[in-house]
């Protein structure tokens, strides 16, 4: 069976070919984080999203390139630079490794290239200059560049691929310098932003005068610098899909880099909003989570990353507390599954179970479909569990079993709780533990067992001696 893809440019599930003529590489983009704050839950369902794709497609023997954008200015950003008081790069540094941190903590591999904006600012000139050439952008009185729907059309191209417009309905002929705007205006945007006293120190020079980027216009930028005119997927949020992507398709093929019959991306793929509680997340209704507030109700990376792949990519998904305690159980019970695999199969070694491989592969092929793809592990989970209590597996079955998990979780990147390491201190109590049961002095015994549980850790007792998992 091959992988599909719901493409949103069709809008229909399409079978995925890469551009690659040996059909082996795939180039992949995804929109960064705006680094002018702490990155929410929301932000996190993408990108955890896209890492499920970059994972799928290796372990369907793809070999992936992997873009991320870092947008370190922007109109949000200026403001809270100006707010603040300080230098562009000094405030979002922190809001930056703060980002690639929570990354690493939900298991995320880190992108191949993550370039900034600030630093491809040239790059962004060169198309605007393509489009200028083309008769497709136009500088306003103030100074600024626009890109120029209706010249746009005229040339043959049309505007609204991703989505459906209904242009007799939509006020038209407006021109729009923020960086986001509303759903309902068909308007022609900001390409260059000429400076003005508020953005300070935030400028560049250009032939156009001194001044900005449009937030548009970077990911094309970036996108074609690193992947070529053309590439196989973009990915992110539904809520980018318009004006943001629609926008970067425009000011990319507008600008005529592409190859004959090719297009700027191949395959679009949106992720569906996520909600909080039941609602759209806000700071006024205490709902609003970053993953660090997460952390900080004793949540782990682990578990949240869970929760986040347990629904399908393109549906609405309501993200609560008793979610990830239900997540939490859900881990804990596939853990437990693990470790009595893992003990039983010792030093064997065998080759990956086929068919368990086989169903997985079968639903995640269809359109990442990672609520099937569950199912079939906790069927699995519960027949393993039903074979060790009967003592009906070998040790080379177990090694098998484990095997084909680990191919599965090189999907999921949840890893094991249990499989954590314990350090050197947390060790020595373990021994001082089993030496006074040796000498039966149980109180003693027990008091250690309480320290190493008040510090994180359980002594699980088993036939092949004592064992540390981490709690």
């Amino acid at each position: 069976m091959a992988l599909r893809f719901l493409n949103t440019l069709s809008r229909s599930v399409e079978e995925f070919v890469p551009l690659d003529p040996n059909r082996k590489l795939v180039r992949m983009y995804c929109c960064g984080p705006t680094v002018y704050d702490f990155g929410h839950i929301g932000n996190f369902r993408t990108f955890v999203f896209t890492d499920l794709v970059r994972r799928y497609l290796q372990f369907r023997g793809y070999e992936a390139t992997h873009v991320m954008n870092i947008t370190d200015v922007e109109d949000k950003i200026i403001k809270r630079v100006r707010e603040a008081g300080l230098g562009l790069r000094e405030y979002v540094s922190k809001y930056e490794d703060a980002f690639l941190e929570d990354l690493q903590t939900l298991g995320c591999l880190r992108p191949h290239h993550l370039p900034r904006a600030t630093e491809h600012i040239g790059e962004m000139i060169q198309i605007i200059d393509a489009l200028m050439k083309r008769g497709i952008a136009y500088q306003a009185a103030d100074g600024s560049v626009y890109f120029s729907i209706e010249k746009y059309q005229g040339c043959g191209c049309r505007y609204g691929q991703l989505v459906n417009l209904n242009f007799d309905q939509m006020r038209t002929g407006e021109r729009v310098a923020s960086d986001e705007y509303t759903k309902d205006s068909l308007a022609d945007f900001a390409l260059w932003k000429a400076r003005v006293p508020e953005d300070g120190a935030v400028f560049w020079p250009s032939p156009w005068g001194e001044g900005r980027p449009g937030w548009h216009i970077e990911c094309s930028a970036m996108s074609m610098k690193l992947l070529g005119p053309s590439f196989d997927l973009h990915l992110g949020g539904e809520d980018l899909a318009f004006p943001h992507h629609e926008d970067e398709i425009a000011q990319s093929e507008g600008a005529g880099w592409q190859a004959p019959g090719q297009r700027f991306v191949k395959y679009w793929l949106h992720g569906a909003h996520l909600l909080v509680e039941g609602k759209k997340m806000s700071k006024s209704l205490g709902n609003f989570f970053t993953l660090r507030d997460l952390l900080a109700k004793d949540y782990s990376g682990r578990e949240v990353r869970y929760l986040l792949l347990t629904a399908h990519y393109r549906e609405t998904f309501n993200f609560t507390l008793e979610g990830l305690d239900a997540g939490r159980t859900a881990l804990d019970r596939l853990d437990e599954c693990l470790g009595k695999l893992q003990e039983l199969a010792g030093g064997a070694k065998a080759a990956a179970d086929p068919k368990l491989l086989e169903s997985f592969t079968s639903a995640v092929d269809d359109d990442l479909n990672v609520s099937a793809a569950w199912g079939i592990v906790f069927e699995w989970v519960r027949e393993m569990n039903r074979l060790l209590a009967a003592n009906q597996l070998t040790a080379v079955q177990a090694a098998g079993a484990m095997a084909a998990w680990e191919r599965i979780d090189s999907v999921f990147g949840l890893g094991r709780k249990g499989a954590e390491a314990a350090p050197p201190d947390i060790q020595m109590l373990l021994e001082q533990r089993q030496a006074a049961r040796k000498t039966k002095d149980f109180k003693r015994a027990d008091a250690v067992r309480d320290e190493l549980k008040a510090k994180g850790w359980l002594i699980e007792d088993t036939p092949k001696g004592a064992r540390l998992k981490r709690v």
